[in-house]
């Protein structure tokens, strides 16, 4: 619960709030996000607190109002995502060369010996991207029909994303090619640039802006919901399970999230922070997926319900894959993956101390 509270759910909301504030300075160009204003904090991170809090307010107001906030912020975002693929592709200026001239970097990176850490450490933040993907799974206690709609919603959503996430990074090499957006934060808008010119940019700034907000509030929602189970299992942490309010939403559990999300915003920078989480959840789900195989040694007459297709060649395959990212990850970040072990040994050791010892609440 710990490292979900930390790095699982309130670093990704961090990162997408930081992130929103700079593609915010389209719109409002005398927002400066790195410069100190007030108490050493510049106005960016100044502005991201502030988002996570008007968050915590719409979600903590009830649990009906703030979901169909977020519906309408995914679904504008996921229309808008392949509205902006679609005609980016049919009527955009871009060069099919943007996509055929990815080779030569490679060949170059290949040629300096850093290809596998540069793949490596681009692989923990794809790992990042695809990080919620079983967020709904901590909304199954609110469906009517879980063993239904949760595999539906697991399946489709990430299904959903790969199409997505693939065809929007095929539009930015088509804009710009790779040399376009290397080392870049604000690659949508310059690849909107290339291709539409100046009404381009603010069309997409408009809807990369409205995605990150739609992504931020869907952390907002599942995050807290972790913590409130927390709360109804272990006595001591029970203040986690209080409900407020009429449509009884988590209010602890929201403004403990804020907390820290709000120290995570003014902490780092936005690839620090993705970097810090990306490897944390990396490690977490090796974990995880290592206690499928532990648990067929210890307890092969375990009645399962869902089955690991591939068994074992998969899980091995990801944790194969899993431990060299994080190897290559650690050299080439070592600040930030080093801060991930901490917190993992931090939720280890309250897990030793506190939570073996703490009795059950009956639900």
């Amino acid at each position: 619960v710990f490292v979900s509270l930390v790095a699982g759910f309130s670093a990704p909301v961090a990162a997408a709030l930081k992130s929103l504030v700079r593609y915010l300075t389209h719109f409002f160009p005398s927002l400066q996000p790195d410069e100190p204003w007030i108490l050493g904090l510049s106005q960016g991170d100044t502005l991201a607190v502030v988002l996570v809090w008007a968050l915590v307010l719409i979600h903590g107001a009830g649990v009906r109002g703030g979901l169909a906030v977020s519906d309408w912020l995914t679904l504008l975002k996921v229309v808008g995502i392949a509205l902006f693929v679609i005609v980016a592709l049919a009527l955009g200026k871009g060069t099919i060369a943007g996509l055929t001239g990815v080779t030569p970097v490679f060949d170059t990176v290949r040629a300096e010996g850093a290809l596998a850490p540069a793949i490596a450490t681009s692989l923990v933040f794809v790992m990042f991207c695809y990080s919620g993907w079983n967020a709904a799974a901590y909304m199954a206690g609110e469906m009517k029909t879980p063993e239904r709609d949760l595999p539906r919603s697991l399946l489709y959503g990430t299904g959903l994303v790969v199409l997505l996430y693939l065809g929007l990074n095929a539009t930015y090499l088509y804009a710009v090619g790779l040399e376009g957006i290397e080392g870049e934060v604000e690659v949508g808008l310059i690849a909107a640039r290339g291709l539409f010119g100046g009404l381009g940019v603010t069309l997409v700034a408009s809807l990369i802006s409205v995605s990150i907000l739609a992504s931020a509030s869907a952390m907002t929602i599942a995050g807290p919901r972790v913590y409130y189970a927390f709360g109804r299992d272990y006595e001591p942490m029970r203040w986690l399970a209080a409900l407020g309010g009429r449509g009884g939403a988590p209010h602890a559990a929201l403004v403990l999230q804020g907390v820290v999300t709000s120290f995570l915003i003014v902490s780092g920078r936005v690839d620090q922070i993705q970097q810090y989480a990306g490897f944390t959840l990396t490690l977490f789900t090796s974990l995880a997926v290592s206690c499928v195989l532990v648990l067929r040694f210890r307890r092969p007459g375990l009645e399962r319900p869902f089955r690991a297709w591939g068994y074992p060649v998969t899980p091995l395959l990801f944790l194969g894959a899993s431990v060299w990212m994080m190897v290559w990850a650690f050299r080439g970040r070592p600040v930030e993956s080093s801060l991930s072990l901490l917190t993992v040994a931090i939720g280890g050791l309250i897990f030793l101390v506190f939570a073996r010892r703490a009795p059950r609440v009956g639900r």
